[in-house]
């Protein structure tokens, strides 16, 4: 799976706003170069909510050691909720082990993963359905609490 087919499964969901932060833009340096996105049909960015997925192609400062530095490497992060979270991990968020994993393999995102939020390193073959069902899953779930708020 590449970025780009990844973003086009994430934008043929639906109410998906994407956000490319990029050089003279609003958005922090850091984040330049990396992928956002919103369930937001409005087309405005949530500023009480956080992105359902996001693709990330480098290491943040908060973040322990891992392999992202390394060229063409990127990284997919998906709030993917408890129940998956424990599907996926073994583990309640908060107690899953926040050590690098193999390229290709769903684990606990290193710093969010307390949050329920699952991460997958250069997807392939062995994960590219799951990963697509837990977006798609994390898609659902931004909807329902898009629709639940006020006003």
């Amino acid at each position: 799976m590449t970025i780009d087919d990844i973003t086009e499964y994430l934008l043929s969901l639906g109410g998906v706003l994407p956000v490319f932060p990029e050089p003279g833009g609003a958005w922090p340096e850091i984040s330049w170069g990396d992928s956002y996105f919103y369930y937001a049909p409005d087309g405005v960015v949530p500023t009480t909510s956080q992105p359902f997925a996001t693709i990330v192609t480098k290491r943040y400062p908060d973040e322990p050691a891992n392999d992202l530095d390394r060229p063409g490497a990127f990284r997919v992060n998906v709030a993917a909720g408890r129940d998956a979270f424990i599907a996926w991990t073994g583990h309640t968020p908060g107690r899953a082990p926040a050590t690098p994993a193999p390229d290709d393999t769903i684990h606990a995102h290193p710093v969010y993963g307390s949050a329920a939020w699952l991460a997958v390193t250069n997807p392939a073959d062995r994960t590219a359905a799951a990963l697509r069902e837990l977006l798609r899953t994390a898609h659902t779930r931004a909807a329902a609490r898009f629709e639940r708020r006020p006003g």
